[in-house]
């Protein structure tokens, strides 16, 4: 995800197993973190079930920014409720330890899986894709867009997860980004320079984020070649090629049907791209001939596993 100019080093609380961050609240396990967080296995004694703490590093833990958007991750994870989406169980905003409380999952995610084998069959990708363009019809229809969809974000399930909210926010203030958020390779165009497309950013991203997703899940690369160090290129068009360049053409191993929706997602411009729901539909067809069928229509609503 995007890193703010002059970022603080990472600071921890050095926490033990045992330790409290909240009433009936004790840490199990350190399992990582990001620039403003650390992320704990925790035991929580009213749930009487372990689950995942994301809590401010030491150095955010009273900043007001830091705490008014964990603040706003707490709000979209207690508005928003689907079966793809990570569930959020409680916010303590005030006290030392100032954290969110959401369910631990099982499995890896798609990045891990992606790192170990390169690429994704078609089997688990289809499946995949068309679940979590259901969560993104969702959003979208309750005014949300997410904004970082990608590998790191989905674990791997059945059904697969959608996780992190840490940027999501309501179409209506998505419209009124005026930077870039969200993480390089998998920005739209307006995502990326929101200050030229005015009013651009909303549920069409999501789309492309997924699209540019499913790309690396069957290619073993990105969509958009970038040099090296283009992360830090202060010319737009070097940081972020999708807002120039056209997509490296798909092999020729994936369906021709599911090639056209992808490159349908990655349209430079959101108009062209179909609606999460247009592509779930459009995967459906795909899905149920997999040897083993996952059902993903209205008019059946049985589960086949998959």
């Amino acid at each position: 995800m995007i890193q703010a100019m002059g970022e603080r080093e990472h600071s921890s609380w050095q926490l033990e197993e045992g330790a409290e961050i909240g009433p009936g609240r004790s840490v199990l396990k350190h399992l990582g973190g990001g620039n403003r967080y650390e992320v704990m296995l925790v035991w929580d004694d009213r749930l009487f079930a372990i689950t995942v703490a994301k809590v401010l590093r030491p150095d955010y833990a009273q900043e007001k920014r830091a705490l008014a958007e964990l603040g706003e991750e707490a709000e979209a994870l207690g508005r928003l409720a689907h079966p793809v989406l990570v569930r959020g169980f409680d916010a303590v905003l005030e006290g030392r330890y100032p954290h969110l409380l959401i369910e631990h999952l099982e499995g890896p995610t798609l990045r891990r899986l992606l790192r170990r084998h390169g690429i994704l069959p078609l089997e688990q990708l289809l499946p995949l894709a068309a679940h979590v363009a259901a969560a993104l019809h969702y959003m979208a229809a309750e005014g949300w867009v997410h904004l970082d969809v990608k590998p790191d974000n989905i674990v791997m399930g059945v059904p697969p997860r959608l996780i992190d909210l840490s940027i999501a926010r309501t179409a209506e203030s998505a419209a009124r980004l005026r930077g870039p958020v969200g993480t390089d390779p998998y920005m739209a165009p307006e995502q990326c320079a929101p200050a030229d497309h005015p009013g651009e950013v909303g549920p069409p991203a999501d789309v492309w984020g997924l699209g540019a997703t499913l790309y690396r899940a069957v290619e073993g690369r990105g969509a958009f070649p970038r040099p090296p160090g283009a992360g830090d290129s202060e010319d737009p068009e070097v940081r972020f090629p999708q807002l120039v360049e056209r997509p490296v053409q798909l092999s020729d191993d994936p369906p021709s049907e599911f090639r056209e929706l992808v490159e349908r997602t990655l349209a430079r411009r959101p108009e062209k791209r179909p609606t999460a729901a247009e592509l779930a539909l459009g995967l459906q067809p795909l899905v149920e001939e997999l040897p083993r069928k996952l059902a993903f229509s209205r008019r059946d609503t049985r589960t086949r596993g998959y």
